[in-house]
């Protein structure tokens, strides 16, 4: 298993879709030089923009779609957690929440729909306007950080990146958001984007479709344009 974290950081001010004309590049060489050496690798993506650079490891390796996984969702899912435990005052341990979509900004799917403290729905607890301000945080917690400390790159990535590896490695059949390649899922195609998975000892073991109400399809739906407009930028730049 290797965990791709190579490129340039996200600096203040600093969109992750910047990043692309750099890291491309650097993602582009380190991932062909994996598979040249360890044919078998399973490979998580940390480097930004996530989701984009999970769409070229594929393109530039042609493995299998369950050996590439992105891991932009566990570690945005686990900030949306954090800041509903916050407004609940309980322990993050009892919140059940998911990210999905894109790992943007903008692109950022929360679903407060599915969200729980112990299996009773967090819109028993908290007002739809507290629950629009945990959503709009959890979209810009990369940002926030990375204007208090100078960078994103802290414990909460490393730590996301911990627990798909522990998954993966133990066979545990984990469920986490990640991106990956889609291929008919949620009427995606050709698309890495985030959607929750069972992780084992072959990476990515399942793609679970789950029924998603009207505004959280349309949220998915044009963030996967936004992922794609991305992934556009890859032509241009000659990377495959």
């Amino acid at each position: 298993m290797a965990v791709v974290t190579s490129g340039i950081p996200r600096k203040p001010g600093m969109t992750r879709e910047e990043l692309i004309g750099i890291n491309a590049g650097i993602v582009r060489d380190v991932v062909t030089n994996l598979i040249n050496h360890s044919p078998n690798v399973i490979i998580i993506i940390v480097s930004n923009p996530m989701d984009t650079m999970t769409y070229l490891s594929h393109k530039v390796t042609n493995i299998s779609k369950n050996r590439i996984i992105g891991m932009g969702g566990a570690l945005d899912s686990a900030r949306f957690k954090y800041r509903l435990s916050e407004a609940l005052n309980c322990p993050a341990s009892d919140i059940s929440g998911m990210v999905i979509g894109g790992h943007s900004d903008k692109g950022m799917v929360p679903l407060i729909s599915l969200a729980t403290r112990n299996s009773i729905n967090v819109s028993n607890f908290l007002s739809n306007e507290k629950l629009d301000k945990i959503k709009h945080e959890t979209k810009v917690g990369g940002a926030t950080l990375t204007s208090m400390l100078g960078t994103s790159a802290w414990y909460a990535p490393g730590a996301a990146v911990s627990a798909l590896v522990h998954s993966i490695a133990c066979d545990q059949k984990k469920m986490y958001p990640c991106s990956v390649m889609l291929d008919g899922e949620y009427g995606l195609s050709d698309l890495t984007i985030g959607v929750p998975v069972i992780l084992g000892k072959n990476g990515v073991e399942q793609i679970i479709e789950m029924e998603l109400n009207k505004d959280e399809e349309a949220q998915l739906r044009s963030s996967a344009e936004a992922v794609k407009k991305t992934n556009n930028l890859l032509v241009d730049l000659n990377i495959f």
